[in-house]
């Protein structure tokens, strides 16, 4: 992710998780970080072609650094 000052926004990915939709913890997820994060949600926890999925993976992340000479590799195939 790049920033307005041109360095390039930094993430490390410190949890995943798997929560049933039932339990699912919107204050844990949704909620406000002490720091920049990034929380990845997608479908999850097990499937079925009745219900469809029965819960949800969260990858959590934190800002690691700003980096002012990175640039990401893009592959191709």
């Amino acid at each position: 992710m790049h920033r307005r000052d041109g360095s390039t926004a930094v993430f490390t990915v410190y949890a995943v998780q798997v929560f049933q939709r039932k339990d699912f913890p919107d204050a844990k997820v949704y909620g406000p970080a002490a720091r920049p994060e990034l929380r990845v949600i997608t479908c999850g926890g097990g499937y079925s072609r009745r219900t469809g999925y029965r819960g949800n993976v969260v990858v959590f992340a934190r800002f690691t650094v700003g980096h002012p000479a990175l640039t990401l590799p893009l592959r191709l195939g």
